[in-house]
């Protein structure tokens, strides 16, 4: 069934409002008519299958007919912070990682990433990811859409790692540890906050970046023999954490 997100204020006690490029999806694309079913969700607290009432010009009436249980978040918060990469790779990581069940997503420069920031650049880039991560979360039938934060700075995603429970580094040392040793060790508990996965850009963090994040608290973690892409190891990381905690079958 189709599902679609609204803001809080278009989600009233009995009925719902689908506005702007959704409700041109649903009357356009699905051709919704009146008496349709769809699922609608204001990604907060409340998801509720819905019966469309009225078709406008610029919007879509819904009658609320069931509250739902919001089934579709995993318990534990996994955030992945990821240095810009070049081209559309992060855009690949924000749809995937909604899929898998990420629940925030920190870009941030670094010492080595490639991209020049720019602030009238980035927000529009914003916004096209936030609407990546909507629409990847109404597709896996997510309860709620990832938040997608701004760029930061290295010192910001420091900062941020000292509020989770676990920040982990993906970082290779000769005799360092992997990744399926440190979430065993940390037995994690989706009550003491987030678990944060920290990658690095196309070239790796400087040594300097390792030790001061290693100094902050974060776990330094391999993962595995292969080395994998940036845009690839956060998802595989991403995907673990959430099988340990028992997400994935696990």
């Amino acid at each position: 069934m189709q599902r679609y997100f609204v803001t809080p204020d278009n989600m009233l006690e009995d009925k719902a409002i689908v506005r702007g490029d959704d409700a041109h999806h649903l009357m356009r694309v699905m051709r919704a008519a009146p008496g349709d079913k769809v699922i609608v969700s204001d990604g907060a607290n409340r998801e509720c299958l819905a019966e469309v009432v009225e078709l406008y010009k610029e919007n879509v009436l819904l009658k609320l007919l069931e509250e739902r249980p919001m089934e579709g978040e995993p318990k534990l918060d996994v955030w992945i912070a990821q240095s810009l990469p070049k081209g559309d790779k992060l855009e690949t990581v924000i749809q995937k990682g909604t899929e898998i069940g990420a629940t925030a997503f920190l870009p941030f420069a670094s010492a080595r990433t490639i991209v020049q920031y720019d602030a009238k650049k980035e927000a529009k880039r914003l916004d096209r990811w936030r609407k990546i991560a909507k629409e990847a979360a109404e597709q896996a039938h997510r309860s709620k859409v990832p938040d997608v934060r701004d760029a930061m700075r290295w010192s910001d995603v420091l900062s941020a790692a000292e509020r989770t429970q676990l920040a982990l580094l993906c970082y290779e040392k000769e005799s360092g540890r992997q990744l399926k040793d440190a979430l065993r060790d940390a037995k994690l508990d989706p009550a003491r906050g987030p678990v944060l996965v920290i990658v690095g850009p196309e070239g790796g963090f400087t040594e300097e970046e390792a030790a001061e994040a290693e100094r902050r608290g974060c776990v330094a973690v391999g993962l595995g023999r292969r080395i994998l892409r940036t845009e690839t190891a956060g998802l595989v990381a991403a995907a673990c954490i959430l099988y340990e905690s028992g997400e994935m079958g696990g």
